[in-house]
């Protein structure tokens, strides 16, 4: 048995309160966030040093508007696999990872295997993907697209 020499950090009620300010606003000043969380500045800074160093914060990301980029369309797509193998599972892994119109990937319990969010362009360019990358890939068994029309809640960070 392997001894977790690093101690976790304790999600406390004021480390929950960092969290949610952080997930609504992530570029928030230190002096904003100590504030609205009832700390001291430096009590703050070395909580939220703590939460990225044990890994509870993984990164910080810009939320971007993809109508403005001119990429405002987007597709959820299950895929399902021929072969139920760890091989043809990571051989699909690969191949989605070079993909750029894939922007989330998920490994899914249910008919099929696969959960991806698809952002392309346009419906051509979402064709185009559907038909050039996942129709060529030999492990796909079984596809099936739903379009967005619409998103009144979305939080992602």
């Amino acid at each position: 048995m392997a001894l977790i020499s690093q101690q976790m950090t304790k999600l406390d009620q004021i480390n929950d309160r960092i969290l949610q300010e952080l997930s609504r606003d992530g570029r928030i000043s230190n002096l904003e966030l100590a504030d609205r969380v009832g700390l001291s500045p430096s009590a703050c800074l070395r909580r939220v040093q703590e939460l990225e160093r044990s890994g509870i914060i993984k990164g910080y990301r810009a939320v971007l508007d993809r109508n403005a980029l001119g990429g405002g369309f987007v597709a959820y797509v299950t895929v399902g696999l021929n072969a139920h193998t760890k091989a043809a599972q990571e051989a699909f892994e690969r191949a989605i990872s070079r993909a750029p119109e894939v922007r989330e990937c998920h490994n899914i319990t249910g008919a099929v295997e696969y959960l991806l969010r698809v952002e392309a362009a346009s419906l051509e360019a979402y064709k185009a993907f559907h038909t050039d990358v996942l129709g060529t890939l030999p492990q796909v068994h079984a596809i099936t697209s739903y379009v967005v029309m619409g998103s009144p809640k979305d939080v992602r960070a």
